[in-house]
């Protein structure tokens, strides 16, 4: 059971990315996903969050509000998440997680709050 994340790559500014997050021997449905990221030198922070509810409440940090959109698409068993408008300091290692409680003020859970955690996918973002 585990989570992959991926998608990371090399874009300009202003240019897009799209994250993956692939639930492996995990159904994502019944789990809320949250976006990490954490740059060279930086605390982890959290990006975003799709709730495990029907209708899937979303949430964004405030740096990531208005650019980025997380959404699921349950017969891949996939969260994606959306990054437009991309910056310098959106560069990063993206990390997925997965648990089964709300998104609720998800950016200051723990790591051990969460039962799943994907290993990262780099995002750099440079002319």
């Amino acid at each position: 059971v585990q989570l992959q994340a991926s998608g990371g790559g090399l874009v300009q500014p202003g240019g897009s990315l799209r994250l993956s997050c692939v639930g492996n021997g995990l159904l994502l449905d019944y789990y809320s996903v949250a976006w990490f990221r954490q740059a060279p030198g930086k605390e982890r922070e959290g990006v975003s969050c799709i709730q495990n509810s029907s209708g899937d409440l979303t949430y964004y940090a405030d740096s990531a509000r208005g650019r980025f959109t997380v959404s699921r698409a349950g017969a891949e068993n996939t969260v994606f998440l959306q990054m437009n408008s991309l910056k310098p300091e959106d560069t990063a290692v993206y990390y997925c997680a997965a648990y089964m409680s709300s998104c609720w003020q998800f950016t200051k859970k723990g790591k051990n709050d969460f039962d799943y955690w994907g290993k990262g996918t780099q995002v750099t973002v440079s002319s």
